[in-house]
């Protein structure tokens, strides 16, 4: 029987799929499964894959869901304790499945274990090592374009990048999954902070190793559907998960952290997407979608906000 199952959401990805399924059929641990899940592709990624490795199984939608939807079917059609989400662009190091699971096993309150993200086309470069967010409401990536020895300690970190990152399932069932309303972009900041609320941990496991191209679905770095959803979600998942006091403690320097933003996007010719997302934001964010406040997660939420002051420092220092 598995003991974990390897969720890959797809949407056009034919041409990353041989990389990253070769190197799941190379791993030194045998005892998982691989659940492809495919966004509506029309580039005959679900023949191709029935073809080549019809050991994986194949959810099918008929249209682009999302990555939230796609790892959500994925998540429930499995029933391991364990569970990884890869990206499609993605090859594993051979040793990458068995150092997640015993990173995970080995914190016993680890909600998630996210791999060394090394960039496929510089492997001397960080992808990422462990994302952090900020009283700025910035969130970043640990170490991008930086030396890869300089990110050789196990740590805990703010939350795992759900491009190579493992769940356990048992946490998942009290978290909840991932929020569908984000249809992409910060949805595993989302979840890896409605973790931390309930107290659990998440760690960056660098024995576990992927080499990334990056943007293989959505495009490049910057453009008007990431630029619109990331500022959109950013103000979806602050209003969702800050208690309003901590909104309002913080919001001195959300101000500031937007308002930088804005003005970068505007040089860049992203300002009106930048704001119509940030408006957007605010039109999906009801009480209904609120985490309920919970006195007896009241010190967890004094290391959340200490780690948001952490995380300005540390973003200025890079």
């Amino acid at each position: 029987m598995s003991e974990v199952s390897i969720v890959i959401p797809n949407f056009n990805g034919l041409s990353y799929l041989e990389g990253v399924l070769t190197s799941l059929e190379r791993q030194t641990m045998k005892s998982f499964e691989v659940i492809l899940v495919d966004n509506g592709s029309s580039d005959g990624s679900v023949a191709y894959v029935t073809e080549h490795f019809p050991k994986v199984r194949i959810i099918q939608f008929e249209e682009n869901t999302g990555f939230c939807r796609a790892v959500n079917a994925g998540i429930q059609a499995s029933d391991t304790p364990y569970v990884i989400l890869l990206n499609n662009d993605i090859e594993t190091d051979f040793r990458f499945v068995e150092e997640l699971v015993a990173g995970i096993k080995r914190h016993k309150r680890a909600f998630s274990c996210q791999a060394k993200m090394i960039q496929y086309h510089d492997r001397s470069k960080i992808d990422d090592a462990g994302n952090y967010y900020s009283a700025l409401g910035w969130a970043y990536a640990r170490g991008k374009g930086k030396n890869v020895e300089s990110y050789n300690t196990e740590e805990q970190i703010f939350s795992s990048c759900a491009g190579a990152a493992i769940y356990r399932r048992s946490f998942l069932e009290k978290t909840g999954l991932f929020d569908e309303e984000h249809f992409a972009y910060l949805e595993d900041m989302d979840l890896g902070y409605r973790a931390r609320i309930h107290g659990f941990e998440n760690w960056y496991i660098p024995k576990s190793k992927v080499y990334h191209v990056g943007s293989g679905t959505s495009g490049s770095r910057y453009n008007l559907f990431k630029i619109r959803y990331s500022s959109r979600n950013n103000v979806y998942m602050i209003y969702k998960n800050m208690p309003i006091a901590q909104i309002i403690l913080n919001l001195p320097f959300l101000i500031v952290g937007f308002g930088v933003k804005f003005v970068f996007f505007t040089l860049k010719g992203f300002g009106k997407e930048y704001a119509a997302g940030i408006k957007n934001g605010f039109q999906i964010s009801s009480k209904e979608k609120k985490v309920s406040f919970s006195l007896k997660h009241i010190g967890n939420y004094g290391k959340i906000q200490f780690e948001l002051w952490k995380g300005m420092i540390r973003r200025f220092r890079r």
